[in-house]
């Protein structure tokens, strides 16, 4: 039998720093991988773990502290030596090229050559295949990327990453866009029984439990333990990650039998890909919209906010009929969309702006006079609508796009909130954020629905409908399959109706 202790690690990492100017990034960080193991990093945004990718990947230099892969030391200078060593990487961010096609993404980073030319399109296309179907994705390799899901891209990158056969494969949030883990998990299952280490980073505790046995928890850029995940809680976690206890969070769902009055009525709508979709959403009350990817709901919310035209059916606000064409329409009518959009980065954010002006943006006639900005005005607003998503003062003259992702996201709920919209449509608005900053969001959701705000949100983690929804609509092939109310939002139900599997005696009122 093998002595634990004399097995070399895949990958062990000593005392890693990294400074920018006087923004400490990285404070000093330690962890051990083992062969086979799946090994989970875990933190709030800001923590260091983007950081701790970029240098892991080739991407970032570390100023000190030392690295070694399979015993031999490592430093990468660029994504071409970290592949070429053994380490690949699905980052978050995605890194396809979404003007090339699958197949020549998978080809990245270089195209192969023949002995005088460039491989053929069509052997690249057969190579593209074999690996898709390898690994189960079913996707054509003529496709381009930039018509893809985003679920598919993300898919995608992961297929590229496995596809380098690496002794560490690095997975950045590699769910934060998937409704089911089944097909991850699977492969993650695969490589590692075929000796592969697998660096996993995710804000779900739930799928770190599922497959890690170990994790590292980094604190404000520092390792702060390396822990065994089946002796420590989820209190004690969250109590490492931020130096705290976590609050209790709970949701009245009596409250909304004491509801009457409708704020967002919408009957017969058919637009896109929702056919004959009917719900309300009262004043006060907080709907959840579920349903696995590519099955309408996108549609719903743009159809909503006047991105996808309405083929036919009616929109009420306050009883009121209302047509809406456009973005504009949408916010005269009172509502306001908050997709936040499956890519932050590439459609919601402006990132050489100030978080400020990022903000304000949604409000600019209230905060100027024939055009002209006033300063003093939007800083007022702005101080107003950071305090209910708990963001700091200091970061209102940062550069968004310096900021973390949970950062990010609270500025765009204060861009949305500051518009005063009776309705909010919320699109995975904790997509990718630390479990403080989902707190955060919550409880601004919450105390806008409590001052008379009505909420569709759409959410990508069951769990988050379960804990913060009145109603939950399931989605299914464009459909609103099923209505489920107060207690009967739970997740064995919202999963039997969105996989097609409805028992209409048991899931709640159909649609």
């Amino acid at each position: 039998m093998t002595d634990a202790a004399s097995v070399v690690p895949t990958l062990s990492v000593t005392g890693l720093q990294k400074s920018y100017g006087p923004t400490v990034a990285l404070g000093g960080v330690d962890l051990t991988i083992l062969p086979g193991e799946v090994h989970a990093i875990l933190g709030e945004n800001g923590a260091g773990k983007s950081t701790l990718v970029k240098i892991l990947s080739g991407v970032v230099t570390p100023d000190s502290g030392t690295a070694a892969l399979v015993g031999l030391p490592y430093k990468p200078q660029s994504i071409l030596h970290a592949r070429a060593q053994g380490v690949a990487t699905a980052f978050q961010e995605l890194s396809l090229l979404p003007n090339l096609t699958v197949a020549e993404n998978l080809a990245l980073p270089r195209l192969e050559k023949g002995r005088s030319r460039l491989i053929s399109r069509r052997d690249n296309e057969d190579c593209a295949a074999a690996t898709l179907d390898r690994y189960g994705l079913q996707l054509h390799p003529r496709a381009q990327v930039s018509q893809l899901s985003l679920a598919d891209r993300q898919r995608l990158e992961i297929v590229r990453a496995m596809s380098k056969g690496p002794k560490l494969l690095i997975l950045d949030e590699p769910t934060a866009v998937l409704s089911s883990t089944d097909w991850l998990f699977a492969l993650i299952r695969a490589e590692t029984a075929r000796g592969t280490s697998v660096l996993y980073i995710s804000h779900r505790l739930n799928e770190i439990r599922e497959l890690c046995a170990r994790g590292t928890v980094l604190r404000s850029g520092r390792s702060i333990a390396t822990t065994d995940l089946r002796q420590t809680d989820d209190a004690a976690i969250f109590e490492m990650m931020v130096g705290s206890s976590l609050a209790t969070f709970s949701r009245d769902r009596s409250r909304i039998n004491r509801v009457t009055k409708s704020r967002l009525k919408v009957t017969d709508l058919h637009a896109g890909a929702i056919k004959a979709a009917s719900f309300e959403v009262a004043v006060g009350g907080i709907v959840g919209v579920a349903g696995l990817d590519g099955q309408g709901q996108g549609d719903l919310f743009h159809a909503l906010f006047g991105l996808t035209a309405i083929e036919s059916g009616t929109i009420r606000i306050d009883g009121e009929t209302v047509r809406i064409k456009s973005p504009s329409q949408a916010l005269k009518a009172g509502i306001e969309v908050c997709l936040l959009p499956e890519e932050r980065k590439t459609h919601g954010i402006f990132p050489t702006l100030s978080v400020q002006k990022n903000v304000t943006l949604g409000a600019l006639g209230k905060v100027s006079t024939l055009g002209v900005i006033r300063r003093a005005r939007g800083l007022k607003l702005m101080k107003s609508v950071a305090r209910e998503v708990d963001l700091a003062d200091r970061y209102f003259n940062f550069q968004i796009g310096e900021l973390s992702g949970g950062n990010q996201q609270k500025a765009l709920l204060a861009r949305v909130l500051s518009t005063g919209a009776r309705a909010l449509l919320l699109f995975d608005p904790t997509r990718g954020v630390d479990v403080g900053t989902k707190q955060a969001i919550y409880e601004a959701i919450q105390r806008y629905a409590a001052a008379g705000g009505a909420v569709l949100l759409y959410s990508s983690e069951l769990s988050e409908i379960v804990q913060l929804c009145d109603q939950c609509l399931v989605v299914y092939d464009g459909r609103i399959v099923a209505q489920l109310e107060g207690e009967e939002i739970e997740e064995r139900r919202i999963v039997a109706a969105a996989t097609g599997h409805l028992d209409r005696s048991n899931t709640g009122r159909a649609a």
